[in-house]
């Protein structure tokens, strides 16, 4: 399904919207409820990944397919790896046999897991025979993706002798790590996270109930800084639910936003967004995005709608996601009028002089790219390709959108 965005305008009107559960919490907190059923979620998200991470840890079947679904690949990978006794097939979409998952296979074959390459060496699917894990050591280097080591965290607690992973270099996308941490250490799991050493502790004994309450997600949040950002000034949008003291990286967006003239004010599990200030056309945003890349996307937009010359930073991982997300932005920003350099993990955008209209933007079957186009509708009419890809993350996407103003078609 293909949408068009005609030209709109939601300048000076506060609009209230309630985000559904922080993904990147809900997939930690399914696969850490299926090692310990005395968890219980409150707003879990709803979108694709976390739907298809849930059907995934409750199905008996041999065969799982996650579709798009990365974190799922990556945790389901290591949680089947020590379900004892019990042997799976793991795949997915064509562009998920694409993405590398052999640092991953390596770890977990280190510390004794059993796991085959169905197809190509290196990438899924998986052919993985559950079994209790005897090591209880492994080396990653400090700049892989996060997800492969949290991946690892998480069924660290259900090892015999804990885990002991030691991370080589300078450690990229803390937050994440971090994040995982926390939920542990809610639980009563044991965890150290000294220099570049993590220790987590092994937990066979039952936990006392516990019950958790999702963050809403922030990636999700970063669609509404970018409208407010290209709004006029006293443009508000206030979203729910969230808390000044959040575990997600993504929460870094309340401090970039203000370089575009957007102020948080944190009240009440909510968060409202004020268009404060107009940016002067000659600045320049400058960002080492190493803690959080999913906001790549929406930020080299909001740069280019509001004309300001963007340089980012830390974007290495952005290769391997639902399409190189590097080469995406480059395409489609240059279809619009911009000037694109792109290296292995960096971008660096010029501005238009003019924003051209009724461009066709293309999603390469990721949910970012047609979300965090989408807020250039304030500036001219587009058409997102695909529109519905944002399922996978966000599913009342374009419903909210349309709440606070967006024409849509």
């Amino acid at each position: 399904m293909d949408i068009q965005i005609q030209k709109s305008s939601i300048d000076n009107i506060l609009k209230e919207i309630e985000i559904t559960g922080s993904k990147s919490e809900s997939n930690r907190l399914l696969l850490l409820q299926a090692l310990y059923p005395e968890i219980s979620i409150d707003n879990l998200s709803n979108s694709d990944d976390s739907v298809l991470m849930q059907k995934a840890l409750e199905s008996k079947d041999s065969a799982i397919d996650i579709h798009h679904a990365g974190t799922a690949m990556r945790f389901l990978t290591a949680y089947f790896s020590i379900q004892d006794n019990r042997e799976v097939v793991i795949t997915g979409s064509s562009r998920m046999k694409e993405r590398p998952i052999k640092i991953l296979v390596d770890a977990l074959k280190g510390l004794g897991a059993d796991i085959g390459y169905l197809e190509n060496e290196g990438f899924p699917p998986l052919k993985i025979k559950g079994k209790k894990l005897s090591n209880n050591k492994v080396t990653l280097k400090a700049n892989v993706s996060s997800q492969y080591i949290s991946a690892l965290l998480l069924i660290a607690s259900r090892l015999n002798n804990g885990m002991e992973l030691v991370l080589e270099g300078k450690i990229t996308s803390v937050p994440y790590i971090k994040m995982t941490l926390s939920l542990l250490d809610e639980l009563g799991i044991q965890t150290e996270f000294k220099d570049n050493t993590i220790k987590v502790k092994s937990k066979d004994a039952k936990l006392q109930l516990q019950r958790f309450t999702v963050e809403s997600d922030w990636s999700s949040a970063s669609y509404f800084y970018s409208v407010v950002a290209l709004s006029a000034i006293g443009t508000q949008i206030k979203l729910r639910s969230y808390k000044s003291n959040s575990l997600q990286g993504d929460s870094v967006l309340s401090a970039i936003y203000k370089q575009f003239g957007v102020e948080t004010t944190f009240e009440n599990n909510s968060i409202t967004l004020h268009k404060s200030s107009i940016i002067n056309s000659q600045s320049r945003i400058e960002l080492d995005l190493s803690n959080a890349p999913d906001i790549a996307q929406t930020i080299s937009v909001t740069a280019f709608g509001l004309g300001l010359e963007c340089n980012l930073i830390g974007l290495h991982t952005l290769k391997i996601k639902e399409t190189d997300r590097l080469v995406a932005l480059k395409t489609e920003l240059e279809k619009l009028g911009a000037q694109v350099a792109i290296t292995d993990k960096a971008l660096q955008l010029k501005p238009a002089t003019h924003i051209k209209g009724d461009i066709s933007i293309a999603t390469y079957n990721d949910h970012r790219m047609a979300m965090a186009f989408a807020p250039l509708g304030l500036k001219t009419s587009i058409i997102i390709e695909n529109a519905d890809v944002v399922s996978k993350s966000y599913p009342q996407f374009w419903e909210d959108f349309k709440a606070i103003g967006f024409i849509i078609k």
